[in-house]
């Protein structure tokens, strides 16, 4: 390709030099045309034949073919002229087999596929176009059209053949300048396509004004010739890199139409331009006062449409609660950034910003208050944003703000770090004072951020990890919190047997001769190492990943116990804990899941004991009521888990078939040296024994935790003071050498 165009670049060095007669100038013009249009040609067939080609695309592709063989045999026959004397100099045979190229360049331009637009903004397109067209018609029939058909004397097939040369540059205005507008899907490609067509018309119509306003003749090596031959090259760039892609291209790009909405109006004034050129011989009256009126009159109405659009545009793009932008001008914004390849020095960056603690306002005080916060939120980001950033509203309590042209990562953070301050500062609203924060997720566009959707993704990822980790701050996305491609870790773990079974040992604090273990899962990650439930668990229960995760959880503690009690008659009266999630507990057939674990190892339902959090145990439907129910009439124990770390209702504690509540650490710790601690944990006991319910003290660490627990009457316990939770041959071997006490449900 660089070579042919090498060659082509002859034509421009003869043109600076000056070198040769005309003869010769038109010889070596002729030649060098032959390797581009060739190549051109060829290149367009391998396009035509490119595997995946829309059958749209390549219907226009066909079309283009034609036009570039047609220049291949054009040229060609252009080189004949020179060995075969006595033929017509024009119109030649070379001229009108290019001139029958036109047509299909048209055609295939105008049937390219472009993105998806409605039934009145083709018809505005269109109209667009035309405008276009007809100011450049009015200035070729002064121009060109007008002169030459009043040449006297001319040759009637040179006449028509002259004139039809300008008419067809006209449908290639109106073909490039249609595409143009519509903003097609391949725009590198169409617009080296458009560039060729409009250095095409330019050449053309600057040789034929030369030579009908000027009497000027351009020899060949002149500079319409370099116009020529550059948009040749032109169009072997445009096959050639439509052959590199594998798709349509990046998308449809949104700004193409704001850069190019003034042509119209520029063709207007060009043809006021050229009537006023033509009256300035004429008197003022009548002929100069009217022109002077009409052109007056056609600026202020394209002064009032243009105001007119700006204003719709601005209605179109802006949230009229807020007055920040809408969803709509956002996506502009970030399919804008993420067209643009990734450059070091240079960041773009998107902000999701979700308020917290935003519904409760709603609910508690009405909209107009909540309206009220979001306008002050709409403040205080214009506040902190740069004159350059793109702030919007998505919808609900939802914003963001687009970042572009960076000069590091750490001014992104920075500006974050500013909206989280400014949004905590209380909004007034009559005799209220309103308090709102907000969760940031931040994402910087780079390799892995094709299209804004998954800019947009990456964003949304770390915003929930922001409210994960305790609301009221900003998160930068990486890897680690890209929540669909953990879930799909965390169910690979579970298919690929990564998970592992602890068991941690639960002691009868009188000496009882029972025993129990509480089983906890760990993640065995193949290059993070053993991960505590810390790491993945709340992930996990976000996602649902938690329902194959408790699943497996207890078909193994079951079967490790099951195998345990086979070996050692001693370990009969063994009772295995196990959570059970939230997400488990809704699960329609979680009572038949957990038969057919039981089935399936062996393990007693009298043995079994289910651990549920306070947030099940708090919000129970009349179907979790029934599900525990009919665990309970199995034999399967049910306790409440951590006890006292969410908001208690007694009430369910005896509502639901409840048979053991284990105190949370946080109870336990300081009973040995704060009186009120001791006091505080003497009375969950105690509520716990008025219920009938069994008391399993978590977190224990000393001996005196211990005896304190002992003298206020709790029974069980658990805790690094007796067993730190170990692998299952590990227990075993603790349960059969020391014995530990258990809780009977």
């Amino acid at each position: 390709m660089w070579g042919s165009g090498a060659v082509l670049a002859t034509i421009l060095v003869q043109y600076v030099t000056g070198w040769g007669s005309d003869d010769q100038a038109k010889l070596l013009n002729d030649v060098a045309y032959i390797p581009v249009t060739l190549l051109t040609a060829v290149l367009g067939w391998r396009v035509i034949r490119k595997n995946g080609l829309d059958r749209r695309e390549r219907r226009a592709w066909i079309l283009l073919e034609v036009s570039f063989v047609a220049q291949v045999v054009a040229h060609a026959a252009s080189l004949a002229q020179h060995y075969l004397p006595g033929l017509p100099s024009y119109p030649a045979l070379s001229d009108y087999v290019y001139s029958t190229a036109i047509p299909f360049v048209v055609a295939g331009l105008l049937v390219m596929p472009v993105g998806q637009r409605s039934g009145s903004e083709r018809l505005k397109l269109g109209i667009d176009s035309l405008i276009i067209v007809a100011g450049a018609c009015m200035a070729l029939w002064y121009l060109e059209i007008g002169p030459l058909v009043q040449m006297p004397g001319a040759d009637l097939e040179v006449l028509v053949f002259s004139t039809a040369v300008p008419v067809l540059d006209l449908l290639l205005v109106f073909a490039f300048i249609t595409l143009l507008l519509r903003r097609p899907e391949i725009d590198s490609v169409i617009g080296l396509l458009s560039g060729s067509m409009a250095l095409k018309v330019i050449a053309d119509s600057t040789f034929t004004i030369a030579y009908v306003q000027f009497d000027t003749y351009f020899r060949p090596g002149s500079w319409p010739y370099v116009l020529w031959a550059a948009g040749a090259f032109l169009s072997l760039l445009a096959v050639h890199r439509r052959l590199q892609h594998d798709g349509l291209g990046q998308g449809v790009h949104q700004g193409r139409r704001g850069r190019l909405g003034w042509l119209p109006y520029g063709a207007v004034a060009l043809a006021y331009g050229l009537m006023t050129f033509v009256a300035r011989e004429q008197t003022f009256y009548p002929l100069g006062g009217m022109m002077f009126g009409a052109v007056v009159l056609t600026s202020l109405v394209i002064a009032r449409q243009m105001y007119a659009q700006r204003e719709n545009r601005r209605l179109a793009v802006t949230d009229p609660l807020t007055g920040l932008y809408n969803r709509a001008l956002i996506a502009e914004r970030l399919a804008e950034v993420t067209h643009q390849p990734p450059r070091k020095g240079r960041y773009s960056a998107v902000l999701l910003i979700d308020l917290d603690r935003f519904k409760p306002i709603n609910d508690a005080y009405g909209h107009e208050a909540g309206d009220a916060v979001l306008r002050a939120v709409a403040a205080a980001m214009r506040a902190v944003i740069r004159s350059g950033d793109t702030a919007g509203r998505l919808g609900g309590d939802e914003f963001a703000v687009v970042l572009p042209a960076l000069p590091s990562p750490a001014a992104a953070e920075g500006i974050a770090q500013r909206l989280v301050d400014a949004l905590r500062t209380p909004v007034i609203f009559g005799d209220l004072v309103l308090s709102v924060e907000a969760s940031i997720g931040v994402a910087f566009h780079d390799e892995t951020t094709t299209d804004m959707t998954q800019l947009m993704a990456h964003a949304d990822a770390a915003m929930y990890a922001a409210k994960r980790s305790g609301r009221g701050h900003f998160r930068v996305y990486n890897l680690e919190l890209d929540t669909q491609a953990r879930d799909a870790e965390l169910r690979r773990a579970v298919e690929n047997d990564e998970l592992v079974v602890h068991f941690q040992p639960v002691v009868d604090l009188h000496g009882g001769d029972r025993t129990a273990v509480e089983a906890l899962v760990r993640w065995n990650h193949p290059t993070r190492g053993l991960l505590m439930p810390g790491a993945f668990i709340d992930l996990a229960e976000e996602t649902g990943a938690v329902i194959p995760i408790g699943e497996w959880v207890l078909r193994d503690a079951c079967r490790q116990a099951a195998g345990w009690r086979a070996e050692h008659p001693g370990l009969d009266e063994l009772y295995v804990s196990v959570n059970l999630s939230a997400r488990q507990v809704v699960q329609a057939d979680l009572v038949a899941t957990i038969r057919d674990i039981l089935d399936e190892t062996g393990f007693p339902a009298d043995r079994l004991v289910l651990e549920l959090t306070e947030s099940v145990v708090l919000q129970p439907d009349d179907q979790t009521v029934e599900r525990l129910n009919t665990l309970r009439e199995m034999g399967i124990g049910i306790s409440v888990d951590d006890f006292g770390t969410g908001y208690a209702a007694l009430s369910y504690l005896r509502t639901l078939p409840v048979t053991v509540l284990k105190m949370d650490r946080s109870f336990v710790t300081g009973i040995d040296t704060d009186p009120g601690t001791y006091a505080v944990a003497e009375a969950v006991v105690r509520l716990a024994q008025a219920y009938q319910l069994y008391v399993v003290a978590e977190g224990i660490e000393t001996a005196e935790q211990a005896r304190c627990l002992v003298e206020m009457g709790c029974t069980y316990g658990q805790g690094y003071y007796f067993a730190r939770p170990m692998p299952g041959s590990a227990v075993l071997e603790h349960l059969v050498t020391r014995g530990s006490a258990t809780v009977t449900p």
